[in-house]
């Protein structure tokens, strides 16, 4: 599966559209993950922690974008489009969301 942040592939000719497809992840950080992050605040640095909580759920978000773009009958996605945000009381739950465009190319 081809999967590109641009509108086009360069040297290949879109086919046919089949629809907008969307990866959602909803992730929760747990307490441990909340304390050595506080500690990475504290005394600075980067939070490895959070940034593979992170990569994990974009990797699976993408993933999932990926999948439902093949149940459709795409061979690429384009246009792809990632969004984060912070959910719950205390914001913590990571909500990532990938969005394109599924279609088919020769």
């Amino acid at each position: 599966m081809i999967m590109t942040t641009t509108p086009f592939i360069e040297g290949r000719r879109i086919t046919e559209y089949k629809g907008v497809v969307f990866g959602e992840v909803i992730a929760g950080v747990d307490f441990v993950k909340d304390f050595t992050a506080g500690l990475s605040n504290f005394f600075g640095g980067r939070s490895n922690t959070y940034e593979q909580e992170l990569m994990q759920a974009r990797q699976t978000a993408l993933k999932e974008l990926s999948d439902r773009a093949a149940a459709l009958g795409a061979d690429a996605v384009v246009g792809i489009d990632i969004d984060y945000e912070t959910l719950g009381s205390n914001n913590g739950m990571l909500m990532v969301t990938a969005s394109g465009t599924a279609v088919r190319i020769e």
